[in-house]
């Protein structure tokens, strides 16, 4: 019996250490009610006319892209330009064989002159007969051969005119010159290669001085952009007025804006896109014909846009979302839908609206119905956000 008294007091005494225990852990966890507010970055969101640019991968392409061909035919005497070097309109390029124009020329003069002393010796014919004809001293028919002959010497003169004429032009087009300022190509045929008709064109030469930068836009991208101008979410510029900012291989911004010339009318088959050219000024030959740049497009607005630090969005399950700061200072979980990037912000197309606070740092501790406090953003926050 004193055995079983003695452990019937052990068992109380640990029962009620045990109860002591578990109402200290009780009194030592804090109420989330009564916790301290989290400290937060917050970012007001101000809805206001954004500009909107489009981003494509274009191709740079000559203006003026010449094909440089012999118009006669002959030996090729001497090439006058270094090949690959910018030459001005006028340049001489290459010089034919003159000597075989030259006495063509020379053989045409000649027989214009016969021709000429033909016609003139018919009109002193025709001038005789005339007066005969009036005094019945000859017959009317010596009249009709008089001038018949008369006007076959004139017909002759004009042909042998029209010869001398060709002559010289054909002696001027062995002097082959550049019809455009640009880049020269290398020479595809050396001194003495004969040319004939139908030969390859020599050379060409590329106008740069203003470069064309083409680029193509699908079907699907043509289309969206109708129906957010249609919805209000796109303003386009009055008379397709975009400006073009080209940006090079390296990141560099080219110097020069342009402007778009040219939208294809219809549809490629093959890629499923249209082509459009824009027009760049390239006074320093610094854009070259084949290089690949990006080209973006602007002018566009987006009337009272909605933006939002990217850094403020944090992707989930069922895709992005932020943490609103409510009038409560409680944090409130909302999903939202975004759009394309400007600079270092996402348009966001629904879930957020004109007023609200966003958390931007500090998200990774915040859950749903959590008391926040809103610090002032440090000097590197401040710094990197646009607004």
């Amino acid at each position: 019996m004193g055995l079983q008294k003695l452990l019937f007091v052990q068992a109380g005494i640990a029962g009620l250490f045990l109860s002591v225990l578990i109402t200290a852990c009780q009194d030592s966890v804090p109420d989330p009610a009564e916790s301290k507010p989290l400290e937060v970055v917050a970012y007001t969101i101000e809805a206001q006319d954004t500009p909107v640019s489009f981003e494509f991968v274009g191709k740079t392409a000559s203006s003026r892209r010449v094909e440089i061909r012999s118009r006669v035919e002959g030996f090729l005497e001497k090439r006058h330009y270094t090949e690959g070097e910018f030459v001005e309109n006028g340049d001489l390029l290459f010089e034919m064989d003159r000597k075989p124009f030259e006495a063509k020329l020379q053989a045409s003069k000649a027989e214009l002159a016969q021709q000429q002393a033909r016609a003139a010796t018919a009109k002193i014919n025709l001038n005789r007969a005339r007066p005969l004809v009036k005094k019945k001293a000859v017959a009317q028919k010596e009249l009709d051969d008089a001038q018949g002959t008369y006007r076959t010497a004139a017909a002759a003169v004009e042909v042998a005119q029209a010869n001398v004429v060709q002559a010289e032009l054909n002696l001027g087009y062995t002097m082959i010159a550049s019809p455009v300022s640009g880049l020269s190509s290398f020479a595809t045929q050396r001194e003495g290669a004969f040319i004939g008709k139908g030969a390859d064109p020599l050379t060409y030469v590329a106008q740069v001085d203003p470069m064309w930068i083409e680029f193509s836009v699908s079907e699907n991208q043509l289309l969206k952009q109708r129906e957010n101008e249609k919805s209000g979410l796109l303003k386009l510029p009055e008379d397709d007025g975009y400006e073009v900012e080209v940006v090079l291989a390296d990141g560099s911004v080219y110097p020069h804006k342009g402007k778009i010339t040219f939208a294809d009318a219809s549809l490629s088959e093959e890629t499923g896109t249209f082509l459009i050219r824009a027009e760049v000024a390239n006074p320093q030959t610094l854009l070259r014909p084949g290089q690949f740049v990006r080209a973006w497009i602007k002018g566009a607005v987006r009337p009272k846009a909605v933006l939002v630090p990217k850094r403020a969005v944090q992707q989930g399950p069922k895709g992005s979302f932020i943490w609103v700061i409510n009038k409560e200072d409680k944090a409130e979980f909302r999903p939202i839908t975004v759009g394309n990037w400007y600079q270092d912000q996402w348009f966001v197309d629904e879930g957020l609206n004109d007023g609200e606070t966003v958390v931007v740092e500090g998200a990774q501790k915040v859950r749903a119905g959590a008391a926040l406090t809103i610090a002032q953003p440090t000097e590197a926050a401040a710094a990197k956000d646009p607004s």
